[in-house]
């Protein structure tokens, strides 16, 4: 391998500029790249078909047509001895069948036998007898052969799923394409890390980073396909986060609504932070998710008292001040940046200050995906903890 090609290999076993693969210019680049991405992804493709890999791609598909909320989303897939598709399913939400089990269900309903087949399971297959039984014990009376899962369950009442399924004679491979699953699953995953719920926070701005004109008008600076996108990641959350200011300033509901402008049928709990009270004529105190005051500023004393009430996955929506609180604190992890077409020159920043002095103390986010919500554009961010492999 000459100089060329060994900087690119040295590149693309980079995490940071992996996503930018398809943009390197020299095609003997794009080779290497793809051949150390081969190479990383060696141990999957050794332990596992690729009708395998592929099931385990459409069950993170199924999955995310599940709620979030205290559940996990899980997508299952059932496999053929030959490796064709046989059945699927997913986990709709508390209380209902697992995907394992709606996927064996649909495989029986269609006259399929599922003895010897492969299941694939985004999700370690649950040990736990609860109100819809342990998945472990399913698939073994249904006669799998075996079963491929990504990310092991860390609840601790329904774990061992992996290894009732072994003792009872089933080949077991754990961990295949588990980044893809551990991201597909990250807010759930936070409850269990003794710490606090996952911080999505919201920021619409225009092009030169203001979030409200002037004379202090915000409404609308995005577009109505932005409007509809964050309205439905406020019904996937367990509570949005702001501070009174903006309840004074903006008098939001703080409500989740479909398209249509109807109301979700799962509202968020509503979290005012700030010492002032709440008007009694505010819209935040009507129609929607309970409402709750928190007489602090404090994101840490904020968390805590979330993930005392069960809350596994928060949204901030609040102005610079709570966004810069939360975001020196280090606990914000997921970025939503609602970026409108506009240059106001002039009005309220989306960020305060961060106590940043120089370029050297900034905080680093990875972009992890963009999406065009027409006229605007949406970027979702993580925050860089490691140091960049890449020199200054």
């Amino acid at each position: 391998m000459g100089g060329d090609e060994a900087a690119c290999a040295a590149l693309a076993r980079c995490r940071c500029v992996r996503a930018f693969a398809p943009a390197f210019p020299d095609p003997r680049c794009r080779q290497v790249f793809r051949e150390v991405s081969r190479t990383q992804n060696q141990n999957d493709h050794g332990r596992v078909s690729a009708a395998e890999l592929q099931a385990m791609g459409r069950a993170f598909e199924l999955a995310r047509r599940g709620p979030q909320g205290s559940n996990p989303q899980v997508g299952a897939v059932l496999l053929a001895p030959d490796g064709q598709p046989l059945a699927e399913g997913w986990h709709q939400g508390a209380g209902t069948a697992h995907a394992e089990v709606v996927a064996l269900a649909a495989a029986q309903a269609d006259g399929r036998n599922a003895l010897g087949a492969t299941a694939v399971v985004s999700l370690e297959p649950c040990n736990h007898t609860g109100r819809t039984g342990p998945c472990s014990q399913a698939l073994v009376k249904a006669g799998v052969r075996r079963v491929v899962y990504a990310v092991a369950d860390p609840n601790p009442s329904a774990a061992g799923g992996a290894e009732q399924l072994r003792q009872a004679g089933i080949e077991v491979v754990g961990d295949v394409l588990a980044a893809q699953g551990r991201q597909l699953l990250q807010a759930w995953l936070a409850g269990f890390q003794p710490v606090r719920p996952y911080v999505i926070l919201k920021i619409a701005q225009s092009l030169d980073a203001r979030v409200a004109a002037a004379d202090g008008t915000s409404r609308w600076i995005t577009g109505a396909a932005a409007r509809v996108h964050a309205h439905g990641i406020r019904a996937e959350v367990d509570a949005i986060v702001v501070g009174i200011g903006t309840v004074l300033a903006d008098n939001p509901a703080l409500t989740a609504r479909t398209a249509d402008g109807a109301l979700a049928a799962r509202q968020p709990e509503r979290i005012v932070v700030g010492r002032r009270e709440v008007p009694a004529s505010a819209a935040v105190r009507g129609t929607g998710g309970a409402l709750m005051r928190l007489p602090t500023h404090d994101p840490a004393e904020v968390l805590d008292r979330l993930a005392a009430r069960g809350h596994r996955q928060v949204l901030v929506e609040g102005g610079p001040t709570l966004a810069s609180a939360f975001l020196q604190a280090g606990v914000v992890d997921e970025l939503h940046c609602y970026l409108a077409p506009l240059l106001l020159g002039a009005g309220t920043s989306a960020v305060s200050n961060l106590g940043i002095a120089t370029l050297a103390q900034a905080q680093r986010w990875q972009i992890s995906s963009t999406h065009l919500l027409d006229p605007d554009l949406l970027l979702i961010a993580n925050p860089l903890k490691e140091k960049s492999c890449l020199p200054e």
